[in-house]
Formats: C-alpha cells, sequence, structure tokens
C-alpha cells in the first residue's frame, strides 16, 4: 500500500534517553532502611521472622524493577540496525511489559504494540521489546512511557513513520481509590506517516484487532 510519506522528525539523539550516567546499580542500604522504617510506621515488626530480610529483598527488587534508569541506549541497540530494501509496515505486537506508576509506585502492566515503516532501515527484531522494558522499568505514567517509546525508535531509524499503542492496568485505581477492577487505559503516539495519514493508522488498528480475533 503506496503513501504520501511525511518525514519524522529529525532524529534524536540516544543519549537524551539515558536518565543515569552509572551504568550499573547495586542494592541499596538506604532503600532497605527506608522500607525497615514503613514496616515500623504500620505497625509490624522488622524483627520477626516472615520480615528479617524483607528490607533487603524490596532493595534487590527495586534494582531489578527500576534497572530502565541504567540501561546504556547505545548498548541497547548495538548496532542491530539493518539496511534493507522495504518499506511496509513493521509491527510487533503483544509486548508484555511491567512497570511503576509515579504517583503511587504500584505496578501497572499490560502490553505494548510498537510498528514503523521502514526508510532504508530496520531494527532486529528482539531490539523492540527491549525498547519497551528499557522505559517500563521506570517511574513512570502511560502517556510518556507511550511516548518515550516511539521517539526512541524514530531516533534510532529516522523511519518515515513510528506508531505505539500501550494497553494498561493500574493498581493505583484496581486496589485503591475508586477500586475498579476492569478499568483499563490505552495510550498511543504516531509520528510521520502514521500522523498524516489516517488509512495507515486504520490499517495499523486493523492489524492489531486481526490478532485478537485470531485469538
Amino acid at each position: 500500500m503506496e503513501y504520501q510519506s511525511t518525514p519524522v522528525r529529525a532524529a534524536e539523539p540516544l543519549q537524551n534517553f539515558m536518565v543515569s550516567e552509572e551504568t550499573s546499580v547495586q542494592p541499596d542500604q538506604a532503600i532497605a532502611s527506608a522500607v525497615q522504617d514503613i514496616l515500623v510506621s504500620i505497625g509490624e515488626d522488622p524483627r520477626r521472622q516472615g520480615l528479617v530480610k524483607t528490607p533487603e529483598r524490596v532493595a534487590r527488587m527495586y534494582e531489578e524493577l527500576t534497572a530502565g534508569y541504567y540501561t546504556n541506549p547505545m548498548e541497547l541497540v548495538n548496532g542491530a540496525v539493518f539496511e534493507v530494501d522495504y518499506s511496509e509496515m513493521v509491527l510487533v505486537k503483544e509486548i508484555e511489559f511491567y512497570s511503576l506508576c509515579e504517583h503511587h509506585m504500584l505496578p501497572f502492566f499490560g502490553a505494548a504494540h510498537v510498528a514503523y515503516i521502514p526508510d532504508g532501515k530496520v531494527i532486529g527484531l528482539s531490539k523492540i521489546p527491549r525498547i519497551v522494558e528499557m522505559f517500563a522499568r521506570r517511574l513512570q505514567v502511560q502517556e510518556r512511557m507511550t511516548s518515550d517509546i516511539a521517539r526512541f525508535l524514530a531516533g534510532v531509524l529516522n523511519p518515515k513513520g513510528v506508531a505505539v499503542l500501550v494497553q494498561g492496568q493500574h493498581m493505583c485505581s484496581m486496589m485503591r481509590g475508586v477500586k475498579k477492577s476492569q478499568a483499563s487505559m490505552t495510550t498511543s503516539a504516531f509520528l510521520g506517516d502514521f500522523k498524516s495519514e489516517r488509512e495507515l493508522r486504520e490499517d495499523f488498528m486493523a492489524q492489531l484487532a486481526l490478532g485478537r480475533e485470531n485469538r
């Protein structure tokens, strides 16, 4: 299918997506101490058997759940960009993600769907889920995560267009507050051809719907 191409804005330097200059992080004793204070504050005894090692476990957990702060974008891509004569949509669907809401530090999770229209270059298939994970493994809001994934992919490939759709369920609204367990949130980001060409957006959405119908 032919579309009138609308260029994606100038490629964004990958360094802009690096949050920390450090390349790794060790379990932080400050986090363990803070967790111990929380246990005392809620009326628990951090010395009882089931809680003795909880502060250290939580510190190690946050090391894993916030690893995106320390992921080097250049190392993540690692040269896996290839020149290919292909100009149709590339779509990777149902990329599972788990993140932490920055407002309450409770999990939100779901699936991301990422598409792009190449302009002479494609990226290795495994890199797109890794890009999603890099942004998910930070304190986030779903809207920013969706936009960051699209902008990062545009910066790597400078393609004709990028589309990202994220569907998430948020524990901050499921287990507290309004307590609506079935509520979900959908966010999208469209760049280049996907932003300017309605027919291309509709094709993207139709491909997503096709996958659901075949389940």
